[in-house]
């Protein structure tokens, strides 16, 4: 190993951060020391090399090549963004500890799932003084939970190993430079738990296209540890649309319009009126509507589409000039 991270070195100096990545792809980022020196790698490329690892990633990814002067896509357009578009603001709001302050403003306090607690490490947490069951969460990535639906059953040695493991990772460099994840301050937040968050409770993802909200993503039936779901896209008269990326299988059955949903399409214009694109991730819980998050980057736009022309209309909707 120390031969081969020697000779990636070599490359480094030689053609920068393009031939280090054709060259780690096929082998080096299926170890964990690979993972590790490859982001590491990542960490200490100039702003100025950004576009051309962009290129890369994407070439490798894709086997096509990326004009980032002139995106047509909805995936394109991400990476420009990921360059050209990560503001301060996005920055605040991708960090799911400091949205909460943010969010207060914009909609009111009672869209927030009550926050219980806030460290800067495991190690800091007294779970005497948390409730029976509650969700663990690192405050600067995706898919940094762990759900704990009875506190007496946890193995609190495995949850420290993952939240270490976790709140260490740089995930702006994990999937493709989301630079948005890359200055916040890392935190583990704890918030209530709601019934079945980690099962059949349907998240609503709704995207904002300059603060007008397009499709409506509902995911149900997930399974947090095999990273399986139901999803389907609908238009915003509630029928079934395929213009979107799929990330799970589709559902069947057209789950059942909820009653507020005209209530989450005001919300996400309100928070999306900002940004050329954003999803609003929403939760109706009887009733009752809670704010997820803000993704500005979806799959890192890297999303797999069935159709590339749906991914071009999409692509459209974003304006970049």
């Amino acid at each position: 190993m120390g031969r081969y991270l020697n000779s990636l070195r070599g490359l480094w100096e030689i053609g920068g951060s393009e031939l280090v990545y054709l060259k780690i792809r096929d082998k080096l980022c299926h170890s964990q020391k690979g993972r590790d020196y490859m982001l590491e790698i990542l960490r200490n490329t100039k702003m100025d090399n950004y576009p051309k690892l962009i290129k890369s990633i994407w070439k490798m990814r894709s086997n096509e090549p990326l004009d980032l002067d002139n995106p047509k896509s909805f995936n394109e357009k991400i990476q420009w963004m990921k360059i050209n578009d990560t503001t301060s603001l996005k920055i605040q709001l991708t960090d799911k500890y400091l949205v909460r302050n943010w969010i207060e403003k914009k909609i009111g306090k009672g869209y927030l799932i009550p926050l219980l607690g806030v460290w800067d490490s495991f190690d800091e947490i007294n779970f005497d003084e948390l409730p029976n069951s509650f969700v663990l969460k690192c405050n600067h990535g995706s898919g940094m939970n762990i759900v704990v639906k009875d506190k007496n059953k946890l193995d609190y040695n495995a949850a420290r190993a993952k939240m270490n493991e976790w709140i260490n990772d740089d995930f702006a460099f994990l999937y493709g430079l989301e630079m948005q994840y890359k200055d916040i301050s890392r935190k583990i937040i704890a918030e209530e738990y709601i019934e079945q968050i980690d099962n059949n409770l349907l998240d609503y993802k709704i995207h904002v296209f300059a603060g007008e909200p397009k499709l409506i993503q509902v995911i149900g039936d997930r399974n947090i540890v095999n990273h399986t779901g139901k999803e389907i896209f609908l238009d915003l008269n509630w029928k079934p649309n395929n213009l979107m990326y799929h990330t799970y299988d589709k559902y069947e059955k057209t789950p059942s319009k909820p009653d507020n949903l005209e209530e989450m399409l005001d919300i996400s214009r309100v928070l999306g009126a900002d940004f050329r694109y954003v999803r609003v991730d929403l939760y109706d819980v009887d009733g009752k509507i809670y704010f997820g998050e803000m993704t500005f980057t979806p799959a890192s736009g890297y999303g797999k589409w069935d159709d590339e022309e749906a991914n071009r209309i999409v692509g459209s909707w974003i304006n970049i000039d």
